[in-house]
C-alpha cells in the first residue's frame, strides 16, 4: 500500500511561496500573499497589428447563406462563432448588422462592394453552409472591399458535429490573411476546475475550446489535480496529481482517458512540462529539503538530473527550440527567475525587478518569457525578454497567477482571484482571463466553476 509522502513544515512553507502549497493543505502563493484591500488590409496589404490595436479593422460578416432552414441555421451558427472570435481578439471591429444593405444570400453570390464600402467595411466575409447527411460542406470567401479583390476562398467538408471547429479554422485564416501572422482560435485550454469551500477545495482537470465552449471535466474530483500542461500534439496532458495520496506527475491521454504515473521518483514530483519535441518531460522532484529539476525520457522512462544544490528549483519550461530552460528558484535566498542550458549547465538569473517572480513560461515565438510577479502585496502578470531586459507588467491586481501563451505568442491566458464571496460557496472566486501581450483587451473567460492553472494547446489544425 502506498504511504503518503511526508513534507516537513519548513519545506512546505517554501513550496507555498513558490505556488505549490494548496495541495499540501497550505494557502497557495496568491492567497498567502494577498493584501486585505482589493485592487483595481486595406490596399491588398497586411495591416500592422500595432495599428489594429488602436484602430481595429472594420469587417462585415453577414450570415453564411443556406438553401434550407437547417442550412441557414448552420450558417448563422458558424458566422456567430467567427464574429465572436474576431471581436474578442480586439483587432477587428465587426460592422453592425443593422447597417447592412446587401442581403447575405446576394453577397454570397456576388458582393456589391459599394454597399459594403459605404458602411465603412474594409473587409467582407461571405459563405455558404450546406448539411449533407452526417457531414457538412462549408465554404467561405474573404474580400478586400477597397480593391474588390478576393483574398481567400476555401471549402471544407467535415463531420456535421465539427461545425464549431470549422468556424475556428476560418477565423484563423481571416486573422492570418489580414494581419500577417497565424491565429489562435482553433485551440483548446486545459485548466483546473475548482469548487467547494476554500479550505476543502475539489480540483479537477477540465478542458474547453479557447472561447469557453465544448467544456468537459476530465477527472471526477476523487483526487486533487494541479498544473496541467499540453503535449505538443495536443492529445496528451501532463499534470500533478494527488492520486492515492502520492503527489506525483501523471500523463493523461485525451483519446483514451487513460492516466499513468510518470517515473518512479522517491519523493514528490511537480510542475511538469513537455519538451518541444514531445519526447520528454521536464519536472521538479522534492528530495530531502530541496527540489531539483529532472528530465524524464518518455520512451525509456529514464530520468536525468539537471540542477543540484541548496534551493527549490521549480516550474521549468523549455524555450521553443529546446536549447534552454527557464525556471524559478529561491537558491539565491529570494524567489527569482533563472535560465539555464537544456543540459543543465550555465544557470543565470534574469529577474531583477522589485519583488518575487514565479510561474515562468516561454513564448512559442521565443522572444518573451511571461511570469507572475509579487511586489508590495500586489500581483502582476508580465513579460520580459529571455535575457531579463524589457520587463513589462501587463495586468495587476489582488491575486493572479499562471500565464500561458496562445500558440501564436500574441495573447496570454491566466487566472485572477477576487475576494468577493461568490454564489457557489467558495468564499472567493478564481476566474480565467486573457490579455494581449501589449497589455490591452483584457477580458474574462466564463467557466462553469472557478478556474486556475490554464494551459493553452497548440493549433489543432496544424
Amino acid at each position: 500500500m502506498n504511504q503518503p509522502v511526508q513534507v516537513d513544515a519548513n519545506l512546505s512553507r517554501r513550496l507555498a511561496l513558490l505556488g505549490f502549497g494548496s495541495l499540501l493543505g497550505l494557502p497557495s502563493l496568491a492567497r498567502a500573499q494577498a493584501p486585505a484591500a482589493g485592487g483595481p488590409a486595406a490596399g491588398g496589404q497586411v495591416i500592422d497589428i500595432t495599428r489594429a490595436r488602436t484602430d481595429p479593422i472594420p469587417i462585415a460578416l453577414p450570415d453564411f447563406a443556406g438553401s434550407s432552414g437547417p442550412a441557414q441555421q448552420l450558417g448563422q451558427n458558424i458566422t456567430r462563432v467567427i464574429t465572436n472570435n474576431l471581436r474578442n481578439s480586439g483587432l477587428f471591429r465587426p460592422v453592425e448588422r443593422a447597417a447592412y444593405i446587401q442581403t447575405p444570400e446576394a453577397a454570397a453570390g456576388a458582393p456589391r462592394f459599394q454597399d459594403w464600402r459605404v458602411i465603412g467595411a474594409q473587409a467582407l466575409v461571405t459563405g455558404r453552409a450546406e448539411p449533407q447527411g452526417d457531414r457538412s460542406r462549408i465554404e467561405f470567401r474573404l474580400w478586400e472591399v477597397g480593391s474588390e479583390q478576393q483574398l481567400q476562398g476555401t471549402a471544407y467538408t467535415a463531420n456535421a458535429a465539427n461545425w464549431r471547429q470549422i468556424a475556428h479554422v476560418i477565423s484563423d485564416v481571416i486573422y492570418e490573411r489580414m494581419l500577417g501572422e497565424k491565429g489562435y482560435f482553433d485551440t483548446r485550454i486545459v485548466y483546473i476546475a475548482e469548487s467547494g469551500p476554500r479550505d476543502r477545495r475539489t480540483r479537477r482537470l477540465a478542458i474547453m475550446d479557447q472561447d469557453g465552449e465544448n467544456h468537459r471535466f476530465l477527472t471526477d474530483g476523487s483526487f486533487q489535480a494541479l498544473t496541467p500542461r499540453f503535449h505538443p500534439n495536443a492529445r496528451q496532458i501532463a499534470f500533478m496529481s494527488y492520486n492515492n495520496n502520492q503527489p506525483r506527475v501523471y500523463l493523461f491521454n485525451l483519446d483514451s482517458g487513460r492516466q499513468e504515473v510518470l517515473g518512479n521518483f522517491s519523493g514528490m514530483t511537480l510542475s511538469p512540462r513537455f519538451a518541444p519535441d514531445g519526447r520528454s518531460v521536464v519536472l521538479s522532484s522534492v528530495r530531502g529539503g530541496d527540489a531539483n529539476i529532472y528530465v524524464v525520457d518518455l520512451a525509456s522512462r529514464r530520468e536525468r538530473q539537471l540542477t543540484s544544490g541548496g534551493g527549490l528549483d521549480v516550474s521549468p519550461c523549455y524555450s521553443p527550440d529546446g536549447t534552454q530552460i527557464v525556471f524559478n528558484s529561491d537558491r539565491g535566498g529570494d524567489q527569482q527567475l533563472y535560465v539555464m542550458d537544456a543540459g543543465g549547465g550555465g544557470a543565470r538569473r534574469i529577474s531583477f525587478g522589485n519583488g518575487r517572480y514565479a510561474t515562468p513560461v516561454w513564448s512559442p515565438r521565443g522572444d518573451l518569457i511571461a511570469f507572475t510577479r509579487i511586489s508590495g502585496g500586489r500581483f502582476g502578470i508580465g513579460v520580459m525578454r529571455p535575457d531579463g531586459s524589457g520587463e513589462r507588467i501587463l495586468s495587476e491586481g489582488w491575486a493572479m497567477e499562471s500565464p500561458t501563451f496562445a500558440p501564436n505568442g500574441r495573447v496570454l491566458a491566466f487566472y485572477r482571484e477576487s475576494q468577493a464571496r461568490d454564489t457557489r460557496g467558495g468564499g472567493y472566486s478564481a476566474r480565467m482571463a486573457m490579455i494581449d501581450i501589449a497589455g490591452f483587451n483584457e477580458r474574462q473567460i466564463v467557466t462553469p466553476t472557478d478556474a486556475t492553472d490554464p494551459s493553452w494547446s497548440p493549433l489543432l489544425s496544424s
